[in-house]
């Protein structure tokens, strides 16, 4: 069996003969993985400027962490560094690796980031933020220039998949 979508706290799955949908009972916040029950655990920090927009900071499904796009917003949810790319792109960072510490990983850990951008023209700010923020072998990333973000004045966004730090093996 194989999971074929997630709704409300209980699983949906699907033989490979008949693609019937099924509930399977018994499975609150969590799903069945490679014949496993795989738990679903919330990630929340404190203060949480996403709570009043019904948004989750992330989850931790299994070993791996997915990540909420972070902005340059403070524990307030006001925006910081207004005009200031740089400013900006330090706080979405802060506020990335704060994220990941409260789901029991760090940026040493992140396998995947979708980079938001509204100039394409800072590409080369987020080159060096990479090497600053991420150690090798560097994360898979993709980089897209959108027209807008939550707000005019966020220059860009960024969301990640981690390993949780317990399943991480060093060499």
């Amino acid at each position: 069996m194989s999971p074929v979508g997630l709704t409300h706290n209980k699983c949906v799955q699907a033989t490979a003969s008949s693609r019937a949908r099924r509930p399977v009972l018994g499975t609150k916040q969590g799903f069945h993985l490679g014949g496993r029950l795989t738990k679903i655990k919330k990630i929340t920090i404190d203060p949480d400027p996403y709570e009043p927009f019904r948004l989750a900071q992330g989850y931790m499904v299994g070993e791996l962490l997915f990540i909420s796009g972070q902005a340059a917003i403070d524990g307030n949810g006001q925006l910081v560094g207004v005009g200031n790319f740089d400013a900006q792109a330090e706080q979405v960072f802060t506020n990335l690796e704060r994220v990941l510490r409260a789901g029991g990983s760090s940026l040493e850990n992140v396998i995947k980031v979708t980079i938001f951008l509204r100039d394409m023209s800072n590409f080369p700010k987020i080159v060096e933020l990479r090497g600053r923020y991420f150690t090798p072998p560097y994360p898979a990333d993709t980089i897209v220039e959108v027209s807008s973000l939550y707000s005019p004045e966020a220059p860009l966004e960024i969301e990640a998949i981690a390993v949780a730090d317990e399943a991480v093996e060093r060499t």
